[in-house]
């Protein structure tokens, strides 16, 4: 009897249990719950903008009514990397993901179906976006020069399709995490980059050694008009010196005559003994004129 007891009390408890999993539910603060009965949504629990009931402990007809969660928070979702085409032909390893958060969870089910199955449609969208928006780019503004432009090109255009289609969902941001070349592409490039970093250097070089032959031409002119307007201002110094005096003038020619002729050690002058280029060294009163 008492055994009879026990298990009928078992089965009592067991059935209350499963009632009360049925009949309560607990819905926090960062979670948003759909209502069905018979497949069909009758009533929303803390959905931000509506007039339903908030977070909390709640009740459901039992074994009729059951519930769906959804995050309020805002969600991630990443892509795998995809091989897509840029605009100037050039093959990308594209990783990208996007941050969203579920607004309307009434239209998110009915457009996109339970999490796990919105997650896959959304991503889906996602990968046409980043085809479309990055095949009208060239590799180098998607690797680096307009990444960020293009980043927030592909959110508006999936916030658009967000809100036209009526998906329930706030696009935050969408970003690219990774941009590179495959593999097989990456060693041709590289050596495009250096064989132009190799022309542009040249050219450069090119340009100094063209810019320093102008300059040592300009300076080489500069430098003869200066010699130039010397000897010029030399030859007048020196003949007004001779119009003051011209019998010191006749003698510094002369030695100036002897120290050339002299420093010649091997040369060999043949002259006459009274002839004018000896006058001064003569003696007597016909040697000073």
């Amino acid at each position: 009897m008492n055994q009879s007891r026990l298990t009928l009390y078992a089965i009592i408890a067991g059935a209350v249990l499963i009632m009360a999993s049925q009949t309560f539910y607990v819905v926090d603060q960062t979670q948003q719950a759909l209502v069905f009965r018979f497949g069909k949504i009758v009533r929303t629990v803390n959905v931000d903008g509506t007039n339903d009931l908030g977070p909390g402990l709640k009740v459901k007809v039992p074994f009729v009514e059951n519930m769906l969660m959804f995050d309020k928070r805002n969600q991630s979702l990443e892509t795998t990397e995809r091989e897509i085409l840029a605009g100037n032909q050039e093959r990308l390893v594209v990783d990208a993901f996007v941050r969203f958060r579920i607004s309307d969870p009434v239209r998110y089910y009915s457009a996109l179906g339970d999490p796990t199955t919105a997650g896959d449609r959304l991503l889906l969208r996602l990968n046409a976006s980043l085809r479309e928006a990055l095949g009208r780019a060239s590799s180098d503004d998607i690797i680096s020069a307009k990444r960020a432009s293009l980043m927030n090109v592909i959110r508006d255009n999936l916030s658009r399709q967000a809100k036209g289609s009526r998906l329930g969902i706030e696009v935050i941001d969408v970003r690219i995490r990774r941009a590179d070349l495959p593999q097989a592409n990456q060693e041709a490039v590289f050596a495009r980059m250096e064989t132009a970093r190799q022309q542009q250097a040249t050219r450069i070089r090119a340009e100094g050694d063209q810019k320093a032959l102008e300059i040592v031409a300009t300076a080489t002119g500069q430098a003869e008009n200066i010699r130039g307007e010397g000897d010029a201002e030399r030859a007048q110094l020196f003949a007004e010196s001779y119009g003051r005096d011209p019998g010191f003038a006749s003698f510094y020619r002369s030695m100036q005559a002897y120290e050339t002729s002299m420093a010649q050690g091997d040369a060999t002058l043949v002259l006459s003994p009274d002839s004018d280029f000896f006058k001064y060294f003569s003696r007597g009163s016909g040697a000073a004129q």
